[in-house]
């Protein structure tokens, strides 16, 4: 196997968690899958299993722009933006010599990561769902350059690029919007990517946990050894101010709840992925009388939680152990 780019080879090596965010809606309002198939496609003949896919060519795969079909479509959550975070499982040939460059197994990454080698990826993707698996073919032209040379093409030829789609997380809760009711509630209010905003009222914090769900998502249920991928925004009560953001950060993670401030858990074991949650966690399920990073001893804290989806990857028990 040839050296190749960073962005390629994280797949076969670790995990990226980079996600951006999208607004708030059905994740495949208006997602229609179209192909841009091409004859020399033909040529490849792709085998394996669901998320490790292997390909060979009979003879030598030439075209002079992006071209994919599909060999296989899947269900669920579709991928809309590149912004998402995705499991693929991938293999990259050589399309003039038929030879392998690389052929990794389904890892987390972000599609916007993998534009950086294959700037059409995102393309031949679109509106793609777990289960499904493409085989496209690449010109040179159409790849990040220092890749070109590392696989050694030459102007007019082409890669091959084989990709499972696994997992697709949501870029943002998707869920129906709730009524929420009680007083002294702090007031969530959403920018046009979906970031969350906090407003405490001027008031005590309640002494019980608060739990509103603000959109309330079809997906799957979060269990007490679930590890959930989620977006987050944390402010203090007493301040108002942000002491944490996956949103600020960029970076959604996954998380184990048995690695979290027992009000963070119990406010999210049952919630179903598409939910947007606001917890309100007293002091006594949070970090009690002891100081925490930027979080002073004896802090109410405000979460607003999206629910992404569940990581079940090898990823994600690395993650939280």
């Amino acid at each position: 196997m040839r050296q190749i780019p960073a962005a390629v080879a994280v797949i076969g090596l670790t995990a990226l968690a980079l996600v951006g965010c999208a607004p708030s809606g059905p994740a495949d309002s208006g997602c229609e899958r179209v192909t841009a198939p091409a004859s020399s496609l033909d040529l490849v003949d792709v085998s394996g299993a669901q998320g490790a896919p292997t390909a060979k060519t009979t003879d030598p795969v030439y075209v002079t722009k992006t071209s994919y079909t599909d060999l296989a479509t899947g269900k669920g959550t579709p991928i809309t933006t590149d912004k998402q975070d995705v499991q693929l499982g991938i293999t990259l040939l050589n399309g003039a010599t038929g030879q392998t460059v690389l052929s990794a197994p389904s890892r987390l990454i972000q599609l916007s990561v993998l534009e950086q080698t294959f700037p059409t990826i995102a393309k031949a993707l679109d509106c793609t769902r777990p289960g499904a698996r493409v085989v496209s073919a690449i010109p040179a032209k159409d790849l990040e350059p220092s890749l070109v040379s590392q696989i050694g093409l030459t102007e007019g030829q082409a890669a091959v690029l084989v990709v499972d789609v696994n997992t697709v997380f949501l870029p943002a809760a998707n869920g129906v919007p709730q009524y929420v009711d009680g007083s002294n509630i702090p007031t969530v209010v959403l920018a046009p990517d979906g970031t969350p905003g906090v407003i405490v009222p001027d008031a005590a914090p309640p002494k019980d946990l608060v739990v509103k769900t603000l959109k309330k998502g079809d997906g799957e249920k979060i269990s007490a050894d679930s590890t959930p991928r989620l977006h987050y925004t944390g402010v203090l009560w007493k301040t108002g101010e942000v002491f944490d953001s996956t949103w600020e950060k960029g970076t959604p993670v996954t998380l184990s709840m048995t690695n979290v401030v027992k009000g963070f858990a119990d406010a999210l074991e049952g919630q179903t992925v598409g939910s947007q949650v606001l917890v309100v966690i007293p002091p006594s399920l949070g970090y009690g009388d002891k100081e925490s990073g930027s979080i002073p001893a004896d802090s109410t804290l405000v979460f607003v939680i999206d629910v992404l989806g569940i990581d079940t990857s090898e990823d994600a028990q690395s993650a939280t152990q």
